[in-house]
């Protein structure tokens, strides 16, 4: 496989599970955390260091409305559970650099 068809398929990937964590807005970022050690946080963030790797200027939450597909705040008012006390003691066993 050459690397534009490379590029292109991990593209259509990452645009596949964006599109998948928008429309799973049932799924709260904790027990993203708690089970897989990333959310729609960490995906964003990497998102925009991809971006000033190449010199794009972008901010977190630009980055975050690409993840999310609206302003973060939104998305919390609207989908944004309280954590409870188990997913909250499952996270501080988790590993520091979430």
């Amino acid at each position: 496989m050459d690397d534009q068809t490379r590029t292109e398929l991990e593209a259509a990937a990452f645009r596949r599970l964006r599109d998948h964590l928008q429309e799973r807005t049932d799924v709260q970022n904790i027990d993203m955390m708690n089970l897989t050690g990333f959310c729609r946080n960490c995906l964003s963030r990497w998102y925009m260091e991809a971006a000033q790797e190449r010199g794009i200027d972008m901010g977190k939450e630009d980055a975050r409305t690409i993840v999310y597909g609206m302003p973060y705040d939104e998305w919390k008012d609207r989908h944004q559970t309280e954590a409870s006390a188990a997913q909250q003691q499952d996270f501080a066993k988790s590993p520091p650099d979430h």
